[in-house]
């Protein structure tokens, strides 16, 4: 079975959940207790809409109450160390996966080691192995090996969504290649229109730039950048081809210098209002698109002549150290990774992992997970710019907003990134 396959089918066998052994020992005991749950999705987002469910289905099988208590993800992000491991940590969470935010606390000692839970429930089954990089890590809180410490039950990836009524009003094709990206580029420029709508203020831009690196770069480069398993050379083929091309972009008026102070919203909102024909980002904006987008009609490609983009598994489920019912939240879990979850995910603009295929009714939808399925088929998950260290994402967005402020060149940005990135990694490895 390939990967593709496995992330649609991983549950096909029921939708009673978990493995046989779960089974058999039959469902959670939770009468008089309860479960206090933390996520930062709204009521309407894909993830919201399924696990607004998966609460319903888990009280009634259970017999214990949920206290849900939504946070926001700066707020779970900014207090996390501090909150689990106090007495006010929460059974369960949603938390960010990498080396710099869930490694980070899997390190410390504040997330609960869940290897038990993942062979009772089978989660290692449902999960392709390219998915399963980010629940892992070691000693030193580096992703991709070690004990499970999150179970992500939805995907996500980064993928161009572009405005069809622009591209025919201009006869721009769906391009295919790297010269055929700029050729539309410059079409549009040549119009009058910008033809990105961009922030590098927040994560578009730097995501957009780790994209063109992916486009000159191999799994072994990827690898070194986000495992450390080599080192990464901050002036080699990949990273300056991004750079350069960033520049270039920003000097041909391709991006915005404006962009410098835009932040992510700011470009979302550019795109729904028709005002760029491309908005290079995450599947995570794909819902809201589909809900909020009025004037025209708008599709989505993976980005052209690269076999690689930016993403990996969703957000994770995870349990702290200091959880008082970890057996109720392994339960909940397992039941948002069922089929009839997972459907609500997929049905919704989400990313499902283990849903069965024909459960995906939703065209738009089907396209979006189509998308995906193309990229784990292959090994293309190359996860994000930001992750190899907990200051790099600010770090990465201060570097381009000088390149395309023009106060350093593209050379000088790279050795000043590199700097701070090698400095990161020390401070991991102590």
């Amino acid at each position: 079975m390939t990967a593709a396959a496995a992330l649609l089918t991983g549950c096909a066998s029921g939708s009673s959940g978990g493995s046989t052994t779960a089974a058999s020992s039959g469902p959670v005991d939770g009468t008089g207790k309860t479960l206090t749950l933390w996520d930062f999705e709204s009521d309407t987002s894909a993830m919201g809409i399924a696990w607004n469910e998966a609460i319903k289905v888990f009280e009634k099988e259970t017999g214990a109450k949920v206290k849900f208590e939504a946070k926001s993800f700066e707020q779970i992000r900014s207090t996390a160390s501090q909150v689990l491991n106090s007495d006010q940590a929460p059974d369960i969470l949603e938390y960010n996966k990498g080396n710099a935010t869930a490694g980070l606390l899997a390190s410390q000692g504040l997330l609960s080691n869940l290897d038990d839970y993942v062979s009772q429930y089978g989660w290692d089954a449902k999960l392709a192995p390219s998915l399963q990089t980010t629940a892992k890590y070691d000693e030193n809180g580096i992703m991709g090996s070690g004990s499970w410490y999150g179970v992500p039950n939805y995907g996500e990836f980064v993928e161009a969504y572009y405005n069809k009524d622009m591209f025919a009003k201009y006869n721009v094709a769906i391009p295919t290649t790297q010269a055929e990206f700029e050729a539309a580029l410059k079409t549009f420029k040549d119009a009058g229109i910008t033809p990105l709508s961009e922030s590098a203020a927040e994560y578009p831009l730097g995501q957009l730039w780790y994209q063109l690196a992916l486009t000159k770069a191999d799994r072994s480069f990827v690898n070194d950048y986000q495992l450390y398993t080599g080192d990464v050379d901050w002036q080699g083929k990949e990273l300056t081809y991004a750079t350069n091309t960033i520049k270039d972009w920003t000097d041909k008026g391709y991006i915005s210098k404006d962009a410098t102070g835009t932040k992510a919203e700011d470009a979302g909102t550019a795109f729904i209002a028709g005002t760029n024909p491309i908005f290079f980002s995450g599947s995570w904006w794909y819902n809201r698109f589909t809900t909020e987008i009025k004037g025209f009609n708008f599709g989505t490609f993976l980005y052209p002549g690269a076999t690689m983009s930016p993403g990996s598994s969703g957000n994770m489920w995870v349990v702290p150290e200091k959880a008082k019912n970890k057996d109720l939240a392994a339960a909940f879990i397992d039941i948002t990774m069922r089929p009839e979850i997972q459907a609500l995910i997929g049905n919704n603009g989400g990313v499902p992992v283990a849903a069965n295929a024909a459960d995906i009714t939703d065209p738009k939808s089907q396209e979006l997970i189509a998308n995906f399925n193309t990229l784990t088929a292959r090994d293309g998950i190359g996860f994000y710019p930001d992750w190899p260290t907990p200051t790099f994402y600010d770090q990465l967005n201060a570097g381009l907003q000088e390149l395309m402020n023009g106060t350093k060149s593209s050379k000088d940005v790279l050795s000043e990134l590199g700097t701070e990135y090698n400095d990161g990694i020390k401070d991991i490895k102590k």
